[in-house]
């Protein structure tokens, strides 16, 4: 610990220096790594003060970060990072008869417009991370999105900006005035001594934010000190709130998207639309396309695009939807290209998560090939995109380089991602020349390397190529006025770094790389490159969804999922974090991961979080000692087998408090978790003594897979999927001899345990697989186990392949049966909690399918994992976590549910949840709900609806039943 660090913690012991939050602030949606000394997430202003006072006293350097999805680097640094998204997010003020909002640094855009639209407003500038960018970074890198074609870029809609400057005096900045009348002085003299380049090299075209935005300082622009300062990147002073004005919401809009033969057509057509009024004219290429239809479960919206090998989104406004539809009809018929019009809202969503997600799609080519960015805003006049391209194209062709295109056509502002080989000296000198070259191409089309986004790591070292040297004074001049000592952002605009410098994907990332256990295909298996999916976009750190429920729950970058990308990668690098594999900083980021699979859904990179930490917990207990909850649940399998010997003792232990809680602590659980209690008998005992119905086999012969939980812990499910596969004439048949996909080992990280069992329960399948059968999954997690995850822990089984071709749910089944159907209609309201395995694989779809046949309306939590996560609510130090979780959204839900609604949930883990949380709920599996809705059962669902009873057979009270 060094002065700098001991005297911050004295007076902001808040401040964090640990080795896991350093790494994972070590990098934002860049290509470039500096891990800081010290973060602090400011409080309130006067926090941020002092220890701002403490880093200049210290001579440190500043970074002032919000959502961390700058793609320049610009939010990144070896001294001090101030987060201010964790607190200083507040909408101080909304106006909205002045159409005005005033914010703090920390307010997420998305925020800001739902707060907004409240009143028929929005915030002009939009960027395609509005769900988790903030206010203080958009004015920080000059943000602008697809709207601003017509609504303006951040420092058009800039009013005021409030400012801590590096020696603590407290600004605020406006149009005539920065606040302070020395300042004020040498603004004017700065200005005046450069009159000419700032009119003749800077606002020459809408998108040109490379440098300092000067020339909102001239006479005719209203000496905007404010708007100057939009872009300055943090270089000037910390942004401590601003004043903004919003935009009126058009009464309705349509989506037109036209199909060009490629992206010179398109570019073409760009600037017209734009002076057409269209308020979007947004491009991508068929590259970003192809990358997409190579994704498992690739978005529907490309279903929609109409023919072509580039496309152009055009938003198109009128005072209704019929007239904005007309509007973009006529519009699509004067182009005279293949088009599509829609005002759909479904639709239209699916069409746009293309654009938006084209950042994290574009970071994997189609044939698996990673791309990253570098040469990503770069910007010319509208009118010369099309030729910029083409040379562009050449360029890449010339260094063998391709990439992926998108873009805001109509302003000449593209987005791209290139295949370079970072990964090696010779790959980084390719990338060096390569940006020379494009930083001199841009500049003989008349633009500039950042049309948006700030110039950051990235760019800064191309002024020198865009810029004459006059003015290239003027911007340090301009940097010395509020900060003389150079302590903010350093290395930024003004004595810039190489642009080749400390990048994240360079040589030596990957020292501590070993061979692992799982095939990591995708990755070529590789642990780095796995990590290396990360491209920082943050889609985790969105305000609302499934991804990262931990994050959501504390809002703490490290608990993130590109937070733990990041100390991966910092592990695997081997300079910061100590002890490799053996590290309790990596091991203790990890450890509120829930292994939910949501990034692997959510992530445009299909980021796989709960496999590396599998791969982590192995390495990092291998020949050790774990800890006892491993054992009691990695091993839940075969305890709950040998408790099923004898249930009734089981439960009789259990059901006193106090022995219960002696035993859980000997477990090493949570003590404030109930102990589930057994059934008297198991599922496949109650199996084999039944009597199949008399019509099973008509519609062929399925295969139940017994897991643990449906088998010894909550047969429920089971038995009624097996007598509602009757009734649709299927014969039911067990695998043989005792199961086991494995999950319960892999989620603790003991993966050879779980190769050996996983191996030994597919053996049993053969025979089935072999004469074509179905495999019919009750529980979520272990049915999506053996549909994907099986298939990396035993790449080279044949059996295993087809397995994954053969396994299905019951909703599938039931919603695709095309014989006999013989449910009536049950006419409930419901409450469905996805399990989240199911929804990182595919989907709920099949059971919404079957709600409507029965005619269940069903309010489905859209918020992500229950909470329990399988292992993880009962592990120790996980409790008010995993209750957080829940309160997100179900617990809420259920709350508000009338008595008579039905509660679903097919993940054991998840009707655990709620039965322990909302006890006077008992969640039901969908095959209980289907068998409700079988004739004969429709007089007992009359007199009693089941969805509203509480479990009569739970010895314990915890609402698990031991029926």
């Amino acid at each position: 610990m060094n002065d700098f660090t001991r005297h911050l913690l004295s007076r902001l012991p808040a401040a964090r220096t640990d080795v896991g939050t350093r790494t994972a602030y070590s990098s934002d949606a860049s290509i470039y790594r500096a891990v800081p000394t010290a973060v602090f997430e400011p409080h309130d202003a006067d926090e941020a003060a002092t220890a701002v006072a403490i880093a200049v006293e210290h001579e440190v350097g500043v970074t002032c970060r919000g959502g961390g999805t700058s793609i320049a680097g610009n939010s990144i640094g070896a001294g001090l990072i101030l987060d201010f998204s964790r607190h200083m997010n507040r909408i101080v003020s909304l106006d909205a008869e002045a159409a005005t909002a005033s914010v703090q640094p920390g307010v997420v855009l998305g925020t800001l417009r739902d707060r907004a639209a409240e009143h028929g407003l929005t915030v002009g500038p939009d960027p395609s991370t509005y769900s988790r960018c903030t206010l203080g970074g958009m004015l920080g890198n000059h943000a602008c999105g697809p709207h601003s074609v017509q609504w303006g870029t951040t420092a058009d809609i800039t009013e005021r900006v409030d400012l801590l400057l590096s020696d603590g005096r407290r600004l605020s900045a406006s149009s005539g005035t920065s606040g302070d009348a020395q300042i004020d002085k040498q603004l004017r003299q700065l200005r005046d001594r450069h009159l000419a380049p700032l009119r003749t090299e800077l606002g020459r075209f809408g998108r040109q934010v490379s440098g300092y935005g000067l020339n909102a300082l001239l006479p005719e622009n209203g000496f905007h000190v404010a708007r100057s300062l939009v872009g300055s990147e943090g270089t000037c002073g910390v942004l401590l709130g601003a004043q903004i004005r919003l935009t009126p919401i058009p009464p309705a809009r349509a989506l037109l998207v036209l199909g060009f033969p490629d992206v010179y057509t398109a570019a073409d057509c760009a600037p017209t639309l734009a002076k057409a009024g269209a308020l979007t004219v947004e491009g991508l290429d068929d590259a970003l396309v192809d990358a997409l239809r190579s994704r498992p479960g690739h978005s529907p919206g490309i279903e929609l695009l109409p023919r072509g090998a580039a496309w152009l989104y055009c938003e198109i406004e009128g005072p209704d939807e019929s007239a904005a539809v007309a509007n973009a009809q006529q519009l699509a018929q004067e182009t005279g290209v293949p088009s599509f019009v829609t005002a759909d809202a479904v639709q239209t969503a699916a069409i746009w998560s293309i654009r938006r997600n084209g950042a994290g799609i574009a970071t994997r080519m189609a044939d698996g090939r990673q791309a990253w960015p570098g040469w990503e805003d770069s910007a010319v006049p509208p009118e010369r995109l099309s030729g910029y391209l083409r040379d562009l194209h050449a360029l890449m062709a010339e260094h063998k380089r391709s990439g992926t295109i998108t873009g805001h056509f109509g302003e000449g502002c593209l987005h791209v991602r290139i295949d370079w080989e970072l990964g090696t000296e010779k790959g980084v000198s390719g990338y060096r020349d390569f940006i020379t070259a494009a930083g001199d191409l841009v500049v003989a089309h008349g633009g500039c390397a950042s049309g948006e986004h700030g110039d950051g790591r990235a760019r800064s070292e191309l002024l020198a190529r865009t810029y004459s040297p006059e003015l290239l004074g003027a911007f340090g001049a301009f940097k010395e006025i509020w900060d003389p000592k150079g302590l903010l952002n350093p290395g930024i605009l003004v004595d810039p770094v190489p642009f080749d410098a400390d990048i994240r994907p360079g040589p030596g990332r990957d020292r501590q790389e070993l061979p692992l256990i799982q095939r990591f295909g995708a990755d070529q298996g590789s642990l780095t490159n796995a990590v290396h999916r990360c491209t920082g976009v943050g889609t985790c750190r969105n305000a609302t969804g499934p991804m990262c429920p931990s994050y959501q729950v504390t809002r703490d970058e490290v608990h993130s999922t590109r937070g733990r990308a990041r100390v991966l990668s910092e592990m695997l690098r081997g300079d910061t974090v100590p002890d490799g594999w053996r590290s309790t900083e990596v091991r203790d980021a990890l450890d509120l991961c829930f292994s939910c699979k949501a990034c692997k859904s959510e992530c445009s990179v299909n980021v796989d979080m709960a496999a590396y930490k599998a791969e982590f917990l192995h390495r990092h207990y291998r020949n050790r000692l774990r800890p006892r909850a491993h054992y009691t649940l990695g091993w839940l399998p075969l305890l709950a087998r040998m408790a099923s010997v004898a249930p009734q003792i089981a439960n009789r232990l259990t059901a006193k408090e106090a022995l219960a809680k002696r035993m859980s602590a000997l477990a090493g659980l949570e003590p404030r978790r109930p102990l589930v209690d057994l059934p008297h008998r198991t599922f496949r005992q109650w199996f084999n003594s039944r009597t199949p119905a008399a019509e099973a086999g008509e519609s062929g012969t399925v295969v139940l897979w017994p897991d643990t939980f449906s088998n010894f812990l909550d047969p429920r499910g089971a038995r009624a999927a097996t007598q509602v596969l009757e009734a649709l004439g299927y014969e039911v048949v067990l695998p043989g001899g005792p199961v086991c996909c494995g999950l319960t080992w892999h989620s603790t990280g003991q993966l050879k345990t779980a190769r050996a069992v996983l191996s030994r329960s597919v053996r049993s399948l053969e025979k089935h697989l072999d004469a074509g059968r179905t495999v019919i999954g009750l529980e979520p997690s272990c049915t999506q186990t053996l549909r994907e995850d099986a298939a990396e822990l035993l790449p080279d089984s044949p059996a295993v392949r087809k397995l994954s071709g053969q396994v299905r749910t019951l909703a599938e089944l039931v919603a695709d049966h095309q014989g006999r159907w013989p449910f009536g209609r049950l006419e409930q309201d419901a409450v469905m909690q996805p399990h989240c395995h199911q929804e990182a694989g595919h989907g709920h779809r099949p059971e919404t399918e079957v709600f409507e046949r029965l005619g269940v309306s069903a309010d489905v939590v859209s918020s992500g994992c229950c909470g329990m996560a399988g292992n993880f609510g009962y592990e120790p130090g996980h409790w008010e976590v995993s209750q957080a979780a829940a309160e997100r959204e179900l617990y809420p839900k259920l709350r508000a549910a009338e008595p008579d609604t039905a509660v679903l949930a097919d993940g054991f883990s998840c009707r655990t949840q709620i039965s322990q949380g909302e006890g006077s709920r008992r969640p039901e599996h969908l095959a209980e709900l289907l068998l409700r809705a079988l004739p004969e059962n429709h007089r007992a669902q009359n007199q009693s609806p089941r969805g509203a009873q509480p479990c009569q057979n739970s010895q314990s009270g915890n609402g698990t039943c031991a029926s």
